[in-house]
């Protein structure tokens, strides 16, 4: 049998299934045939009972355990389905549980409550079971990513490593980032992304069949029902526009889903206590492999949990062993990629990698005690998109990583790419301010970058030709000359504006931008700032008519290569709609208000009031 499609024996309650390995990339061959044993009901400690498929190889009397904590369903998605049973060809019993109150588990849902403690439960009790070893791992993208974080902040003993892929979402007040769910940045909601998945995935209710029936029973009846609500078609680049925005989910024929309560409640409120996100205090004491994409949008929040784990894990040994891998790919399809790939627009060449081996290795090591199985495995492995090279190193930021400053220049008339904006590393003089008109009835429309998924032409991912949007007057352009020499931007990346506006509150974005040879400008990151909370996403401050104020924008992360001839161009506006929710500019609640005003916005660049991008340029070797 070949590694990229074959069947697994599913002996006892399955017939022969044909996997679609094409689906989740080139996998190795199987060694064991699979049992599976579908709908177990596992005891959480509050008596609710949270249902799980189990996978096990044939012959093997115990094995180590593998958990994936869904809320997709546990039977409904194919790609889901195909990775338990891999893991399970590879000697590893493997569980796919359906998260609180969603499909077949018991319980109250709403995203991520419980998540801590109902995987503390389940990871004791999958010890337990007399076909387990004790030893216990989990894997999973994105809220299946999440669900590790919270888990190994519990501190199961019998948990004994992690593979979150694409967790961006579990950070909570650590750092005073308060990114809940992933619904926000730089007080901004993440707008289209959580549209998408609150209408489409975020239902509150399923039902159930009664709890007294017995397994044999519920295994004959559950396929003739339809646990899932039916969401109705819809026409979301539509939805996007409706205000106010708290009533976007107001359709009757929309399930019930906790949208207002994830996107709109402010970040101090009581309601985040019940949830187990991370705060400065979070600790764990497990090794973990931290995977994601550079057009993820939660990649520099994975690159926290990563730092966190390998800085505060209680014990030298998980400190020791935090790895980190970064594909060029969007949300959670790295193994997916192909030769020749494009992310949007843009080429990346070969980003293949041996992912399912190497995801092997680590869980070979960790829960069969293979001692070989991560020799020579570097702390750090990313892709160098521009280069479109993997790359490795021990040390994060990588060595030879020196934050420069490149300082936003003009004589007043920076906007559109044929104004005057420059960008280079001297420092500003007497240069004149540049003015702009943000209308929240005219936003600046996205063209590609890392949203979640699936939003159609208006929310589109990847990376795409930004050279329309910057014909516009309410985006300032600020470029370098063509590079004489190629420079490598690997990192964390951040941007200082000096702003004014005549209005109480507005927002800023900023864009990094690849301006290739022939003209193209491809989106490479990006993030936003809504001005009342530059002093903290725990404080709102309005701002005063005309006054200058300092505002730190978090633009994410990425690594890519600005090769010569190249030009690194930054834009900066007011809007990038509906990536992020539209400021209306009143000063108001904004998510309860159907009228704006237009802002008169500046962004100051002298020797006094220098705003500048910090980009993390490695020194070639």
């Amino acid at each position: 049998m070949t590694g990229l499609k074959w069947s697994v024996m599913l002996l006892g309650v399955l017939a022969l299934v044909s996997l679609a390995w094409a689906d989740v990339g080139d996998m190795p061959a199987p060694k064991y045939q699979v049992d599976r044993e579908r709908s177990i009901m596992i005891p959480m400690r509050d008596g609710t009972r949270e249902a799980a498929n189990i996978y096990r190889p044939h012959g093997i009397d115990k094995a180590p355990v593998i958990l994936m904590r869904n809320p997709y369903g546990k039977d409904k998605m194919k790609a889901y389905e195909a990775i338990p049973q891999f893991y399970a060809a590879q000697g590893f019993a493997t569980v796919v549980e359906d998260v609180r109150g969603r499909w077949e588990s018991e319980g109250k849902y709403m995203p991520q409550l419980g998540d801590a403690e109902d995987g503390y439960d389940t990871i004791q009790w999958l010890a337990k079971q007399p076909w387990s070893t004790g030893k216990v791992g989990m894997a999973g993208c994105s809220y299946l990513g999440d669900v590790q974080i919270f888990a190994a902040g519990a501190r199961p003993p019998a948990l004994k490593a992690i593979l979150p892929q694409a967790a961006g979402s579990s950070i909570g007040s650590a750092g005073g980032q308060y990114k809940y769910f992933g619904a926000r940045r730089g007080g901004a909601a993440d707008f289209a992304g959580n549209v998408i998945w609150f209408y489409r995935l975020g239902a509150k209710y399923y039902a159930h069949l009664p709890p007294y029936m017995t397994h044999e029973e519920y295994l004959r009846e559950i396929d003739t029902f339809k646990l899932d609500p039916t969401v109705p078609d819809i026409d979301l680049a539509k939805l996007y526009w409706k205000l106010p925005l708290n009533e976007i989910m107001s359709d009757p024929a929309t399930p019930a889903n906790d949208f207002n309560d994830t996107l709109w409640r402010r970040v101090t409120d009581p309601y985040w206590k019940q949830f187990p996100y991370m705060t400065d205090s979070y600790s764990s004491d497990v090794p973990g492999l931290h995977a994601d994409s550079w057009y993820d949008f939660g990649v520099r929040e994975v690159i926290y949990e990563f730092e966190t784990m390998r800085k505060h894990s209680v014990s030298k040994l998980a400190r020791d062993n935090q790895y980190l891998l970064i594909s060029p790919s969007v949300h959670c399809m790295s193994e997916r990629l192909t030769k020749d790939a494009k992310i949007g627009e843009m080429d990346v060449g070969d980003p293949r990698f041996d992912y399912w081996n190497m995801y092997l290795n680590w869980f070979n090591y960790w829960l069969k005690g293979e001692q070989g199985a991560l020799a020579n495995q570097p702390r750090v492995t990313y892709y160098l998109m521009g280069k479109n090279v993997w790359k490795t190193a021990n040390e994060w930021p990588v060595p030879g990583t020196t934050f420069t400053k490149f300082y936003l220049h003009s004589q007043g008339r920076a906007n559109s790419r044929y104004g005057d904006g420059a960008l280079s590393t001297e420092k500003p003089g007497v240069e004149a301010a540049d003015h702009y008109i943000y209308d929240p009835g005219n936003p600046v429309p996205m063209n590609g970058g890392p949203v979640l998924c699936c939003g159609g032409s208006s929310a589109r991912q990847g990376a795409y030709d930004q050279r329309e949007i910057e014909m516009r007057h309410d985006v300032l352009v600020y470029s370098t000359e063509p590079l004489k020499q190629g420079v490598e931007v690997t990192g964390l990346i951040d941007a200082v504006l000096f702003v004014s506006s005549d209005a109480k509150d507005t927002d800023f974005t900023v864009k990094l931008v690849d301006v290739q040879p022939d003209g193209r400008a491809f989106n490479i990151a990006e993030g936003v700032l809504r001005a009342r909370y530059r002093e903290g996403q725990d404080k709102e401050v309005m701002m005063e008519n005309g006054k200058v104020y300092r505002v730190d924008v978090d633009v994410a992360a990425t690594s890519n290569y600005f090769g010569p001839g190249h030009r690194i161009r930054i834009e900066v506006s007011s809007s990038n709609f509906p990536r992020w929710e539209r400021n209306l500019n009143t000063g108001g609640h904004n998510y309860d208000e159907t009228t704006w005003v237009t802002a008169a916005n500046s962004i100051h660049h002298s020797s006094a009031e220098a705003s500048y991008v910090l980009l993390p340029v490695v020194e070639a070797h």
